[in-house]
């Protein structure tokens, strides 16, 4: 049987609000909020437990929600309700709780010639976002947060990656975690940093390969720099030497899938 609220003070519409602004609050429940048909279909096809839908039927009819999921519960709510839960400007009338992955580096399903990007540290969830979209159009065959700064399902993270923060294979580690599992792999580790670095365009991506990026404040932690079969660079020929984070990794990691032949 559906449920209808109506009361902004209903425990339900806290939790939601609770979800969206507090990464404390999502780590605990291992739960999260994801917005929009597009975003929960990528979810489903991702894998992830979708265990409700919360949707407007003055913005979105019942026969569409439940097109999206027959198991998960189905909660209306009125508009004035739906327009303080939602959390994007532009809304479509549902809303899904789902339950978060563990994305564990022993999880990752790698191929014989994996080709990987890995991010170390990064803060802004509009970068994250951009990298996850950058992983996706190249195919990659896993993404990797090093010591990332915010969690993987901030509402920012799922917006600005438009859905592909479902659609990579994901894993979390540190650093020294990160090093550990693709030593173990046999992954040559390409670093993207300035000292003791040669153009990028110099190396040979062929075979089992980690593209590395850092935070254009800091760059990458020495560790990456000890872990490296080689530093890379890309050359610049303006007067500040860096670039935003993402289109540094999308003209490394293209170029590796041009060496591959793809």
């Amino acid at each position: 049987m559906s449920t209808y609220i109506s009361s902004l003070q209903n425990p339900l519409i806290k939790q939601i609000l609770l979800l969206q602004e507090k990464s404390r609050a999502r780590k605990k429940e291992q739960s999260f909020i994801i917005e929009g048909f597009r975003e929960i279909q990528l979810a489903i096809e991702g894998g992830l437990l979708i265990e409700k839908l919360v949707y407007c039927d003055s913005l979105c009819p019942i026969d569409k929600v439940q097109a999206i999921s027959q198991e998960a519960s189905h909660i209306g709510v009125s508009e004035p309700v739906y327009q303080k839960i939602a959390y994007r400007g532009s809304t479509e009338g549902v809303i899904a709780f789902a339950k978060a992955k563990q994305n564990k580096l022993s999880e990752l399903q790698l191929p014989e010639n994996p080709l990987v990007l890995i991010a170390e540290a990064p803060e802004k969830p509009g970068n994250i976002g951009a990298l996850l979209r950058t992983a996706d159009a190249a195919g990659v065959d896993a993404f990797i947060l090093a010591n990332p700064k915010t969690d993987l399902y901030n509402p920012n993270i799922i917006r600005s990656s438009v859905g592909c923060v479902f659609t990579n294979q994901i894993a979390i580690g540190s650093t020294q975690e990160i090093i550990s599992f693709l030593q173990e792999k046999g992954i040559s580790i390409y670093s993207a940093i300035l000292q003791d670095a040669v153009a990028y365009d110099t190396q040979d991506y062929s075979g089992p390969t980690a593209i590395v990026v850092g935070t254009e404040a800091t760059g990458l932690s020495q560790e990456w720099r000890e872990a490296s079969a080689q530093n890379i660079i890309i050359p610049m020929q303006g007067v500040i030497d860096s670039m935003n984070v993402s289109v540094a990794a999308g003209i490394l990691i293209f170029e590796a899938r041009r060496q591959r032949g793809v």
